[in-house]
């Protein structure tokens, strides 16, 4: 069976007293509209037609793109009027047509899906979606019996408005079977109409998130408090503590430890990991590494395999390299840190003049001590040492003990010292 689906956008939102679109306004991270436009792709045999008003089209054509059609309902005088805007595009396309409402997101597709298949093995004229008593915003219409009677609608006397419900009694008293399909969650036929609604489905999305990753292998110790993004992927046997948001594209892999406290955006975490009290941005982390806690990565920072930062620690578009150890209140901006390195307390990059962002690059082995300042650019060789409170201002050789303010070289070390202490 062909199928067309009309996707109803053109609402006022005025209970939503917002300037933004209701139905572009985040729900789980993505707009309240793209949960329809999903679930309808799947079933759709021709795009989509998002019927919206003058004054959100071009916001949600934006954001759309041309994965989907677009027609304009110039007043709003009710769904089965903004349906009538879609016929010209959609007459003789299919023959059967779904009508979804963007401010009913949380239906999910496998449901669509059944009541599609119920309507087309009952051969009925109208199919309608509900729970319990409630007649959801959500229907199945054949061809022959929406785009004839919707020429027959008289407006509402009290509202001026065309319904849908008008059409199908016009449906049944032609003698068109009309059935209901029931979906037994309610959380699928939440109509958000205000933010009040808005976050009664968060919460009902956030649920339905968490009780997918519990189920498939991840422990939530207080799943009330985790918030996880639905483009997030987590590896079983990672245990996620209170109070931890997980958000944009982040990947976790097995058998880590996040939280309490931190906060993901879009980072890639590998296996055995941890992460406490920490905020992660846009970075990495490689297997058997940890950070925290207080610890910020920001964008372009890598931690390799086995590294540690401790409490009060920033990276920013840094490498720290394989087992190398920055423990306490430092902070390393456009630096690339070799492996076993040890970063000493209260070392800073000083990465900007100003005007212009500098390199800093520390070969492996290298120990520096507490308080160094390490003035961009500079290069640090392998093996080196830099004292406590020094400001580097200089390229360090490999294998030199360099400390005061400016450092200076005082010491070549032989092969038995240039391992950094641990």
């Amino acid at each position: 069976m062909s199928l067309a689906v009309v996707i109803l956008a053109a609402g006022k939102s005025t209970r939503f007293v917002s300037r933004t679109s209701k139905v572009l306004h985040p729900l789980g991270e993505r707009p309240m509209l793209a949960y329809t436009v999903e679930a309808a792709l799947p079933l759709a045999t021709t795009p989509p037609v998002i019927v919206v008003a003058s004054e959100n089209a071009d916001a949600i054509r934006a954001w759309g793109g041309e994965r989907v059609r677009y027609v304009v309902q110039p007043e709003a005088l009710g769904a089965a009027h903004a349906v009538a805007q879609a016929r010209t595009q959609l007459e003789g396309e299919a023959e059967s047509v779904l009508i979804l409402s963007a401010d009913m997101p949380l239906v999910q597709a496998d449901t669509l899906r059944r009541l599609v298949e119920q309507h087309t093995q009952q051969q009925a004229a109208v199919t309608l979606l509900i729970c319990g008593e409630k007649r959801a915003d959500a229907a199945v219409f054949e061809a022959t019996a929406l785009w004839p009677f919707l020429e027959q609608l008289e407006p509402n006397p009290r509202t001026g408005e065309y319904t849908l419900s008008s059409v199908i009694a016009l449906a049944s008293q032609a003698g068109k079977a009309v059935q209901t399909f029931a979906v037994a969650d309610p959380t699928e036929v939440i109509d958000i109409n205000t933010r009040a609604d808005l976050a009664q489905a968060e919460a009902a999305l956030r649920k339905r998130i968490n009780e997918r990753w519990m189920l498939a292998g991840v422990t939530l110790v207080d799943p009330a408090s985790t918030y996880i993004g639905p483009d997030v992927t987590i590896g079983q046997d990672t245990v996620i503590h209170p109070n931890t948001h997980l958000r944009g594209s982040t990947t976790i892999g097995t058998a880590c430890t996040i939280g309490p406290n931190s906060l993901i955006e879009s980072c890639t975490i590998g296996d055995r990991c941890v992460v406490l009290a920490s905020v992660l941005e846009y970075a990495a982390m490689e297997a058997d590494s940890n950070i925290g806690p207080f610890s910020h990565l920001r964008k372009g920072a890598r931690v390799c395999r086995g590294a540690h930062v401790g409490n009060f620690g920033e990276l920013k578009n840094s490498t720290l390299g394989p087992n190398a150890k920055m423990g306490h209140f430092s902070y390393l901006g456009d630096a690339q840190v070799g492996e076993n390195v040890n970063i000493g307390a209260g070392t800073i990059t000083c990465n900007f003049d100003g005007e212009r962002k500098h390199p800093t690059v520390i070969e492996a082995d290298v120990f520096i001590g507490s308080d160094s300042l390490l003035v961009a650019p500079l290069h640090i060789g392998a093996g080196a040492k830099t004292g406590a409170g020094s400001v580097v201002t200089h390229d360090v050789p490999p294998r030199t003990v360099v400390y005061g303010v400016p450092a200076r070289v005082r010491k070549q070390l032989d092969e038995s010292q240039q391992t950094p202490e641990p």
